[in-house]
């Protein structure tokens, strides 16, 4: 597995002296999808000066900018993951992670599965244009508290399955998975979506070996058992990056080994 550190270009110098190969940063904040061509380039000139590559983003799709609900905007969702694969392609970026809770959200009073439909036609849509700039977008399931839909590993492969296009896969979150006492053989099982992963602690969310997680040990067995041998991106909080990140990555290979 190789291992990497979620942040902004200002996290790369800590991320390298902590041993770390990559860097993963934001759409929003590298790709600047709803800005001017100018403002990408200054952030394409900032992420190519910095120590660490930085080969995938997450926060895809702003919640400014419903998939899901009456306000969804099809046009708009197009124009906006066209500009993002586009930039993507130019940065190097090859896996996009799609969380957008608050793009993806069920309103109150919606139909769940009007809701589904959405989805599943937003993702019949992205995924050929991601394909077409070899970008390939990772599906997040989160937690029911920041989510009120794909919530598991296996409601996430049910999209992914739904979608059926190379380019829409799967990703596995510790911190979200270890939440919601998600299945070990659900990761297993849906080992052939898996492109991407990320990993911290429950319940606060910090570097593996700041508090407390036992069920970090299960979480990676399911991922040796699936198979996986990719990326794994650190994404939570650091306190203290200069000494928890190289802590955390001795934990991080010891429990991948």
């Amino acid at each position: 597995m190789q291992f990497g550190v979620c942040g902004g270009v200002e996290m790369a110098a800590a991320a390298r002296a902590g041993g770390y190969a990559y860097l993963e940063g934001s759409v929003g904040g590298v790709l600047k999808p709803l800005d001017p061509e100018a403002a990408f380039e200054a952030a394409l000139a900032a992420l190519r000066a910095a120590p660490l590559p930085c080969p995938a983003l997450n926060s895809f799709v702003p919640g400014s900018l419903k998939i899901v609900g009456p306000t969804a905007d099809p046009a708009a969702l197009e124009a906006y993951v066209t500009t993002v694969f586009g930039r993507a392609k130019r940065a190097g970026v090859s896996v996009i992670v799609f969380g957008s809770s608050g793009a993806r959200n069920v309103p109150d009073g919606w139909d769940r599965q009007q809701a589904w439909e959405q989805l599943v036609a937003f993702g019949r849509m992205c995924a050929p244009r991601a394909a077409a700039q070899g970008v390939t977008l990772a599906i997040e399931p989160l937690n029911r508290r920041e989510s009120n839909i794909l919530n598991t590993v296996a409601e996430g492969a049910e999209l992914a399955r739904a979608v059926n296009h190379p380019a829409m896969r799967l990703l596995a979150d510790a911190y979200h998975w270890l939440l919601d006492d998600n299945c070990a053989g659900d990761i297993v099982a849906n080992s052939r979506l898996l492109a991407h992963v990320h990993v911290a602690t429950a319940p606060s969310r910090l570097p593996p070996g700041a508090e407390p997680c036992e069920g970090l040990a299960g979480f990676f067995r399911a991922l040796q058992q699936a198979g996986y041998d990719g990326r794994v991106s650190f994404e939570g909080k650091m306190p203290d990056p200069a000494a928890q990140l190289p802590a955390a990555l001795k934990i991080l290979r010891e429990l991948a080994s």
